[in-house]
């Protein structure tokens, strides 16, 4: 690594879980992609007086992050830990800004994205370069203060971006789809609890072992199917496995009214399938509206759809070298 900088500077990716959500707590396979929608971190020492005057309004810690600010204890919490984490960097006299176009707690990854940007713009100043283990070990620290015992499937799609199958036991296993396709994300209008979701599950895998333990078995082969259907483009069938999957997470009683209008609406509208993605409980739905390449037609269909109930959204390409469109 190079010597310490003046700035440094770094992004992450939001996520969407295309499958496996609730389920990889429990060791079982997720289907993740990270999205062209993120978070950018710039960090800087404020003791120097040229940076002073390029940011007046600086202090050392952490100054500005989505509608956060550092006096807010946990995301303070969160910070040090950071910091601490690996070789620890003294934050006396450093200060980070984070800006980006990610929504918080709809359950697009804004906590493991602000983490990844945040430890890249650090290592970036520190010294001179990120390596994804430092980065890594970084935003997990902070990850482990908001979420206690996150999965990892939020950092390794903010880290690596593209589509991911992720176990907490192998870790992130990028892979390359050989053509681009198109989602919609479509915004309840309330905010997810993970927590309150998570134990919600944990309460049924309690009550009805046997159950739940078959339908774990049914995700992990629905994460298999749908990692071979995009490896051949078949993105009818992974549209049916995200109907699915949908229906399971329903049952475990994570989903809500305003996702299963949102849900129907889609695919009324077009979509292959559509889903809740992340917690459940509020958030976001996920809606698979075809390949790339057919200038937006079946994406402006679903998300007018959606407009007409009062509900916003934006569309997103993912694949190599294609980048996001909003509506």
């Amino acid at each position: 690594m190079g010597g310490e900088r003046q700035r440094g500077e770094g992004r992450a990716s939001g996520k969407l879980i295309l499958l496996g959500e609730h389920a990889v707590v429990y060791g079982v396979p997720a289907l993740a992609v990270g999205i062209s929608r993120g978070l950018e971190a710039r960090a800087w020492r404020v003791a120097a007086r040229a940076e002073r005057s390029a940011a007046p309004d600086a202090r050392p810690g952490l100054d500005v992050i989505g509608r956060h600010t550092s006096e807010d204890a946990t995301l303070a919490a969160a910070y040090a830990a950071l910091l601490a984490a690996g070789e620890p960097v003294a934050g006396d006299d450093l200060a980070v800004r984070v800006h980006g176009d990610l929504t918080p707690g709809v359950g697009l990854g804004f906590s493991a994205a602000a983490a990844v940007a945040i430890a890249r713009a650090v290592e970036s100043l520190v010294h001179g370069g990120a390596a994804v283990p430092a980065v890594q070990a970084r935003a997990m620290a902070w990850e482990r203060v908001f979420h206690g015992n996150p999965s990892g499937v939020d950092t390794a799609a903010a880290l690596l971006g593209g589509c991911i199958r992720y176990t907490r036991a192998e870790g992130p296993r990028p892979f390359d789809p050989p053509a681009c396709f198109e989602l919609c994300v479509g915004f309840t209008g309330t905010a997810a609890s993970t927590a309150a979701m998570v134990a919600r599950v944990a309460e049924l895998r309690n009550a009805e072992p046997a159950r739940f333990e078959a339908e774990l078995a049914e995700v992990g082969g629905l994460v298999a199917q749908a990692i071979a259907a995009l490896e051949r483009s078949e993105l009818a069938r992974l549209g049916a496995l995200l109907d699915r999957n949908q229906g399971l997470l329903a049952g475990w009683g994570v989903s809500t009214d305003a996702i299963d209008v949102l849900c129907r609406t889609a695919r009324a509208a077009g979509a292959l399938g559509a889903k809740l993605s992340g917690s459940g409980g509020g958030g976001v739905v996920v809606a698979l509206v075809g390949p790339g390449g057919d200038d937006g037609r079946a994406a402006t269909r679903v998300l007018e759809a959606w407009r007409r109930l009062g509900f916003g959204g934006f569309r997103t390409a993912v694949g190599a070298g294609v980048a996001e469109a909003k509506e």
